[in-house]
């Protein structure tokens, strides 16, 4: 049996991640009476570790990558997972965001939706062998999804504007990224015969 190779290892970190960060970010909000009475003191200091947490969680995305490329470590483990790993990450951030009240739950079913419709179409590309390659678009959602996470995790009052136009070009930017998506790949849906 082969070793797992160390991007591979970095994305299973990243999703294992994802379990002390949600209890720490959710903390007395997921009706955990034992949380608090273990944490009590230190509860209201819960929000920055989480984001700490969340902020390795992120960077290890950006670092197995150029590994993976750079060392040809590139799998079919990999190419399934780190996007997998990417997906669960951000959507158990923002939905843990909407039980704190922090984000609309409307902004997290677009943003949730256009991660599946994607997955969606990537899965009969493949089926026709056609790879998809992603786009900057793509690359800017995903920065500006990160940004917007991590404000709304750290909840600083005085950043409350800032805040809320990074959502705005987050959610704009997930729209933006859909559609050029779809248009520059409307062939993949069409029958074979």
């Amino acid at each position: 049996m082969k070793k797992m190779n160390l991007p591979n290892k970095l994305t299973i970190f990243r999703m294992v991640l994802i379990v002390p960060f949600v209890i720490l970010l959710l903390g007395d909000y997921g009706g955990w009476g034992w949380f608090k009475a273990i944490f009590g003191g230190v509860l209201e200091y819960m929000d920055y570790v989480a984001l700490a947490i969340f902020i390795i969680a992120s960077l290890t995305d950006l670092i197995d990558g150029k590994i993976a490329r750079k060392y040809n470590l590139v799998t079919n483990f990999g190419k399934f997972m780190d996007p997998l790993a990417d997906k669960l990450l951000v959507s158990a951030a923002m939905i843990a965001l909407v039980e704190l009240g922090r984000i609309p739950a409307w902004i997290v079913i677009v943003i949730i939706s256009r991660e599946f419709i994607i997955s969606g179409f990537r899965l009969v590309a493949s089926d026709n062998n056609v790879v998809i390659a992603a786009s900057y678009w793509g690359k800017f959602k995903t920065v500006f999804q990160m940004v917007m996470v991590c404000l709304m995790i750290a909840d600083i009052p005085g950043l409350q504007v800032l805040t809320d136009a990074v959502m705005w070009i987050a959610v704009a930017l997930t729209i933006i990224s859909l559609i050029d998506y779809l248009l520059k790949n409307k062939d993949v849906m069409r029958e074979q015969r």
